[in-house]
């Protein structure tokens, strides 16, 4: 059986790290890297025409920034592609900003390829992806804006966890402590494919894009 490879659109302002990313991900059978663009403005009027899966976006460019187009990107009801911000720079404004942009995955460019892949796959799986340097740190963030966040539940949190069942609660829980799938499942003593059927259930539940905010949505609950 065939399977429809990921597409994946290039955003970056230098085409040898474009080049780059195309070698590392033109080499999976499951990708098919179907169109570059060197700014934000490129990106936006790219992901119009070619209908990407997954969006790898610098952020730094001329033009229009990564964060801006990605802002924009997800505000567009015709795109349904997962945007993994991929930067140089380790900075907390960058995370803060590229989550709340709607971005669903970050990445620094030291990452080796087999990240890249990983994120790619994960992205278009719908399960988000963040450099796991930076996961604890951007939910730190996330858990204090725009307040700290409580040690226990906020009195907001019970009508919004309401329509979850108590192990999708537990299994939100377990996301907002930065678990993988095989980690909730150990925990839970559940198999990984229920987990997964748990957190698509909770993104439904939530109304989240992906798992990345289902966990910024926990944090500010005062879930985790």
């Amino acid at each position: 059986m065939t399977t429809t490879p990921i597409r994946v659109l290039l955003v970056d302002d230098h085409a040898m790290l474009r080049a780059g990313f195309r070698t590392i991900l033109d080499t999976q059978p499951d990708i098919e890297v179907v169109g570059e663009a060197a700014t934000g403005a490129e990106a936006v009027a790219a992901a119009s025409a070619l209908r990407p899966d997954v969006i790898t976006m610098d952020v730094q460019m001329p033009d229009m920034d990564g964060i801006e187009a990605t802002r924009l990107l997800v505000a567009d009801p015709a795109i349904t592609a997962q945007i993994a911000i991929i930067t140089t720079f380790d900075r907390d404004d960058y995370l803060y900003r590229a989550l709340d942009a709607g971005a669903s995955g970050f990445l620094l460019k030291n990452a080796g390829a087999d990240d890249l892949i990983a994120a790619v796959r994960a992205l278009a799986a719908g399960d988000g992806m963040l450099a796991p340097e930076v996961t604890r740190r951007v939910l730190s963030r996330f858990s204090a804006s725009p307040a700290p966040a409580p040690a226990r539940p906020t009195a907001a949190a019970p009508a919004l966890l309401e329509p979850l069942t108590d192990r999708e609660t537990e299994v939100l829980a377990l996301l907002a402590d930065a678990r993988s799938n095989g980690e909730i499942a150990a925990a839970l003593f559940i198999g990984e494919a229920t987990v997964k059927t748990h957190v698509s259930r909770i993104l439904q539940k939530l109304g989240a894009r992906d798992r990345v905010q289902a966990v910024v949505l926990a944090h500010r609950m005062g879930l985790a």
